[in-house]
């Protein structure tokens, strides 16, 4: 399947306008992909993934393209990185299966530079694997945690909210089409069966309960109904967002955050810009500087100040 999601790694990657010298974090990187586009841009390259065995896969595949990137272990809600490490920030398919989706919008804003761009995919509410979850929830066991559906991250105002809550504002989403073809319907359900690492690690216990095939006649007729014929081949499209984001910082100049005093006028600053204004600062014994006034103004959040 990963190789079939190549176009959707592609659209992520030059959404984010990559520049040379760039440093990108891959987050739930998986086998690599949008990774190693981003290293073949010339950027310096990090991706982050729960499973060794994933990002070792993802290694080989890098070697071989003779490319350098740095492979982290590391939990979508707690990355293996420093603040502001990251010019750009990448998922496709990846953060959205977080279990703890506020946690993990927060490290998106958190590793982000203040002027860093973030670009995501993530499948909508309706498109082909949401909906399968259905199915397949009638034979496998719940998930550990009743948290907010993958899918949240697919909406255009849910994941608006999600992710201006971690002070990063959306600035473009878009759905996308992804059009699957295969021999039959029945190829179709083998490799969304033999993909889902869920339904495989049940397997054993379905086919002792005598369950297995019930499962696979139901995805199977499930498939059926989402697909088309086309051209003597059998057609799936999987729809998803693309969206892409910008730190509420950006317009924050960096010589403002690095040599200015503030006065706050009864606002609640995002965190991330709290965070940048809570750093140490060198101060003069000598007589106070004249400032000269300047504002910013983001939302809800107005802020004024002076600097030398």
């Amino acid at each position: 399947m990963a190789r079939r999601l190549m176009p959707v790694a592609e659209a992520v990657v030059a959404a984010a306008a990559i520049r040379p010298d760039d440093r990108v974090l891959d987050v739930a990187t998986g086998t690599g992909d949008a990774a190693i586009l981003a290293a073949r841009c010339g950027a310096r390259t990090v991706g982050v993934d729960l499973e060794p065995a994933l990002l070792e896969l993802a290694r080989r595949r890098a070697v071989d393209d003779g490319l350098a990137v740095d492979w982290r272990v590391g939990d979508a809600s707690r990355l293996p990185l420093r603040d502001d490490s990251a010019d750009v920030v990448l998922s496709v398919f990846g953060v959205i299966y977080a279990n703890d989706h506020e946690a993990a919008a927060r490290e998106l804003s958190r590793v982000g530079a203040p002027s860093g761009r973030v670009s995501l995919a993530a499948w909508t509410p309706g498109s082909l694997l949401p909906a399968m979850g259905q199915v397949l929830g009638e034979y496998l066991p719940p998930p550990p945690a009743a948290g907010a559906p993958p899918s949240r991250w697919g909406d255009r105002k849910s994941v608006g909210r999600l992710l201006a809550a971690a002070d990063l504002r959306i600035t473009s989403a878009v759905v996308h089409r992804l059009g699957l073809s295969f021999a039959n319907a029945d190829a179709a359900t083998s490799l969304l069966i033999d993909t889902a690492g869920h339904v495989v690690g049940e397997r054993d216990r379905l086919v002792a309960q005598c369950r297995w095939e019930a499962l696979r006649a139901d995805l199977r007729s499930f498939v059926d109904d989402r697909g088309v014929a086309d051209g003597g081949r059998f057609r799936l499209e999987l729809e998803y967002l693309l969206s892409r984001y910008r730190s509420m910082l950006t317009g924050l100049r960096d010589g403002h955050r690095g040599r200015s005093l503030f006065c706050y006028l009864d606002v609640s600053l995002p965190e991330t810009l709290r965070r940048h204004l809570a750093r140490p600062r060198s101060r003069s014994s000598r007589s106070p500087p004249r400032c000269s006034e300047f504002g910013y103004h983001d939302g809800d959040v107005d802020l004024v100040g002076c600097r030398p």
